[in-house]
């Protein structure tokens, strides 16, 4: 089937385009991009549209196997699919743990089955993710994993760490760590700051990120490998990531939407003046936690001068009972993948970064953070035989983030009743529609049938 998308802004950073144009497909692949006459099997007005390549995102917690009533491939899937991602990179630290090559297959294999978009597995470093001996991290690597991570867990033996850097590199695979020193951060269920102090509850101190960092960035240094530093959150640790790339160290780094975004003051539920009920907001509880106002302003600077190179949601999906309960007994994260792009557009709304300065840190800076051209041909971009993999976006559109009416089963985000601005409203992924908001019958559809056979 051939399929042209008219008249939209095309915005592709990896060829460094930003025009109104139109783009044509055909067998899922990309077969023109510029003015494409003649007949196709189905035209798309994108008047009034940016057109860029599907997200991707790097670290994405999908829960499966083991914690499916948190959400499944095709509940996390469908959700990406929402929020313009045609490509998610998947977290090992489910139940049980992905560890081995044969757990690696089974990701692919139940992927393949129910997948809106595409899945890509992240390997554990350490067995278990236990911390105290190399995971099979060759046959991992062979089985189709595109990195490796204890996410949820730092790898904190720094012995262990130069090791599992030192096996990376030679697979030309990335550590992913979770930097957090346990020693400081013990205890703590929100950031060290003004607010836990008012609320009474235990902080972790920003430091505990950083001697990790900088922990990390020593061991890369050392070996001669390239670290990914995950969901950085702290002006510390961006001015360390700034000092060590000016000397040559290799290392990539992601932040999240909500540490771009949200400060610590959302914990209290919108609560400032004295007297005011506190909420305690179990959904703004997420690790690393979210900062203050100086933090968020580091981590916007370093994003646009290209010291943290990309955005990923660390999509953390829960089950109401995990987090309607005391704030020091819920479980951390927030469920991103549906209001990723909206609450990032608030930055160029703001005027802090541009569009096409925001799709490049979802599309192609992802792609080359983690080689996944070595994986598939082309992603990222909308270049000739690319992937079919498209973003819609009404960038003017507001909508207000209604968690009863997401895809996921993780409905836990502090973001309800909030307006954002900037939609996705259609996404293709391999030439398929599978999030079209314009057709409600059709994605009912979809939601129903609990996702498509993916890539």
């Amino acid at each position: 089937m051939s399929t042209v998308i008219r008249g939209g802004r095309v915005i592709d950073p990896a060829q460094g385009i930003d025009e109104l144009t139109d783009i044509a497909f055909a067998d899922g692949q990309v077969v023109a991009l510029g003015r494409s006459p003649g007949e196709y099997d189905e035209e798309i007005d994108a008047e009034g549209l940016a057109v860029t390549p599907g997200f991707i995102d790097l670290h994405c917690h999908l829960r499966e196997p083991g914690q499916e009533h948190k959400e499944t491939i095709a509940s996390g899937t469908l959700a990406a699919a929402r929020g313009g991602f045609t490509t998610v990179c998947a977290m090992p630290n489910t139940t049980p743990v992905i560890d081995s090559r044969s757990l690696v297959e089974s990701v692919l294999a139940s992927a393949r089955a129910s997948a809106s978009i595409r899945v890509l597995p992240i390997g554990a470093v350490t067995r278990g993710s236990a911390g105290h001996e190399l995971a099979e991290l060759g046959d991992m690597a062979a089985a189709g994993a595109v990195a490796f991570s204890d996410d949820g867990q730092p790898v904190w033996d720094a012995g262990l760490m130069r090791r599992a850097l030192e096996y990376s590199r030679a697979l030309g695979l990335l550590i992913i760590d979770h930097c957090e020193e346990p020693a400081l951060s013990k205890g703590g269920v929100m950031h060290e700051g003004w607010v836990s102090v008012r609320l009474g509850l235990p902080g972790a101190p920003a430091a505990a990120e950083e001697a990790a960092v900088a922990r990390d960035l020593q061991l890369a240094e050392l070996t001669g490998a390239r670290v990914h530093i995950a969901h950085v959150s702290t002006a510390g640790s961006v001015e360390l990531l700034r000092t060590a790339r000016a000397r040559g160290v290799e290392f990539s780094t992601e932040v999240t939407p909500h540490h771009l975004t949200l400060t610590h003051e959302a914990v209290m539920g919108g609560a400032k003046a004295a007297g005011e009920a506190l909420a305690y907001d179990t959904n703004a509880r997420v690790n690393p936690p979210l900062r203050g106002d100086q933090d968020v302003a580091a981590c916007v600077a370093g994003l646009v001068e290209g010291v943290i190179d990309c955005i990923a949601t660390d999509h953390a999906p829960h089950a109401s009972e995990d987090k309607v309960c005391e704030f020091e007994q819920a479980a951390n994260g927030i469920s991103g993948l549906e209001t990723a792009f909206g609450l990032c557009h608030d930055l160029v709304t703001a005027g802090h970064l541009t569009l096409p300065v925001l799709i490049e840190r979802l599309t192609a800076a992802p792609a080359r953070v983690f080689g996944l051209e070595r994986f598939v041909p082309g992603i990222g971009t909308l270049r000739e035989g690319a992937p079919a993999d498209v973003a819609l976006i009404a960038p003017e559109e507001s909508w207000s983030v209604d968690p009863g009416a997401m895809a996921s089963k993780g409905k836990n985000t502090p973001l309800a009743g909030r307006t954002l601005t900037g939609r996705v409203v259609m996404t293709m992924s391999g030439g398929r529609i599978v999030h079209d908001s314009r057709s409600p019958a059709a994605e009912g559809a979809r939601q129903a049938a609990g996702g498509r056979r993916g890539r």
